[in-house]
């Protein structure tokens, strides 16, 4: 019996896996077992073959699961097959970069459109979607039941957008503000600090060059 309630650790490595075997593309094993993911992923295999049992009950002992079977199960559990739609506030560098970006049609989101108060930027195109003022957002997500927010603004700025994109309905937030934000009880909030993922990155060179 697959298993639907899974730690949030879990979930963040699914994708991992599913990436793996995704890229062999045409040269696709017919079957995989748990150990050659973690391996090649430098992961626990034990902690992997937890993972994949959460979704899948197909995988046998020493053939492993069928590898086509498994990413389909994958991405159905990750929703991949359902199309969510998302907004963007804030249509500076990043903003723009996330507008733009075509992977998240893979993952099963459909970035709407990006919101911002710079008049200058509402007439441009890129690639489809639009840069809309700030006044239309909430109709807009009213509108088409969007529940999937992105906050790309400075972070003076975060927490009153995040009240609006609450009030607007949205009940996912992905942050990329280097702020706190305080939301109601059943809000979803997760938090990108970009700075400091880079900074302990960059801790963790230094302290590898150390080592004898």
């Amino acid at each position: 019996m697959v298993n639907r309630s899974i730690s949030k650790q879990t979930l963040l490595r699914l994708p991992l896996y599913l990436n793996y075997l995704k890229q062999f593309g045409e040269n696709q094993p017919e079957h995989i077992s748990a150990t050659t993911i973690s391996e090649a992923l430098r992961l626990n295999h034990v902690v992997v073959r937890k993972d994949l049992a959460s979704v899948s009950s197909a995988g046998k002992p020493k053939i492993g699961y069928n590898t086509k079977d498994l990413i389909a199960q994958l991405e159905a559990f990750l929703g991949y097959n359902e199309m969510d739609d998302a907004i963007i506030v804030g249509a500076g560098k990043l903003g723009k970069a996330l507008l733009t970006y075509k992977g998240f049609h893979e993952c099963g989101i459909n970035i709407v459109a990006a919101f911002d108060t710079d008049e200058s930027l509402y007439e441009e195109d890129l690639g489809g979607k639009r840069i809309l003022p700030m006044e239309k957002l909430m109709d807009l997500c009213v509108r088409m039941g969007v529940r999937i927010g992105i906050i790309a603004v400075p972070a003076e700025n975060a927490q009153a957008i995040c009240n609006l994109l609450v009030e607007s309905g949205i009940l996912a937030i992905w942050n990329f503000a280097p702020v706190h934000l305080e939301v109601p009880d059943g809000v979803l909030v997760h938090n990108e600090n970009l700075a400091a993922s880079l900074a302990l990155l960059s801790k963790q060179l230094r302290a590898g060059r150390k080592t004898p």
